[in-house]
């Protein structure tokens, strides 16, 4: 079985604290409880979450829906974004299976990240490892007027805004993640084809705006 590696990428820095990430570990538990009840997603997407901070770590290796555990995240200190980029390129190396001769390998990973700041290490390091990996689409998402959507354009062509980082405009976020992993499953087992554009998957909400 080809699998449908799906990666989030979280900020959990301080100014991530009170409400911001109470709603992200909401909003991953709807996003959670929306693709299990997805028969494509069921079959084919498997979840990994990465965190980053002072520093970045893999909170939740790539695992099957059916035993995906929300993590219990906490917020502080620093924004480590090239660490996290770096990590990510590192764990897909041993993570995703590759093609052989003889089989067909995972299909690229599809990534979304989260930041509400700006990155405090040297991110352009860590975007030097994940520009050698093939991913399928990133999405990169900015989270309120504090984070800097030109540093996320350098990491994809795929960023998108939030005006606030409140609980109602997280949540929205995170529907909109489910509907586009949900999508992105059902081209793969359906048509064998990969989502690699903004513009192939579903509408984003009122609240999730297209940085152009």
């Amino acid at each position: 079985m080809r699998r449908l590696p799906v990666y989030l990428l979280l900020d959990t820095s301080g100014s991530m604290s009170g409400e911001p990430i109470e709603a992200v570990k909401n909003g991953m538990q709807v996003l959670v409880s929306a693709l299990r009840q997805d028969p494509y997603a069921l079959e084919t997407a498997y979840l990994s979450v990465i965190t980053f901070d002072n520093t970045a770590r893999q909170v939740v290796p790539l695992t099957e829906l059916s035993d995906f555990q929300i993590p219990d995240l906490k917020a502080t200190t620093t924004t480590s974004l090239g660490a996290a980029l770096q990590l990510l390129a590192e764990t897909t190396d041993h993570e995703v299976k590759k093609s052989t001769a003889d089989q067909k390998g995972d299909w690229r990973p599809v990534v979304f990240i989260m930041t509400d700041g700006e990155p405090t290490d040297d991110w352009r390091k860590g975007l030097a490892e994940f520009k050698k990996r093939k991913f399928g689409i990133v999405v990169a998402c900015a989270a309120g007027a504090g984070a800097n959507t030109s540093v996320l354009q350098e990491i994809t062509e795929s960023v998108v805004q939030l005006d606030t980082a409140d609980s109602k405009t997280i949540q929205a976020f995170f529907k909109w993640v489910s509907a586009s992993v949900s999508s992105s499953s059902r081209s793969v087992e359906s048509a064998g084809k990969e989502l690699i554009g903004l513009q192939e998957l579903p509408p984003p909400p009122a609240e999730v705006n297209v940085v152009i």
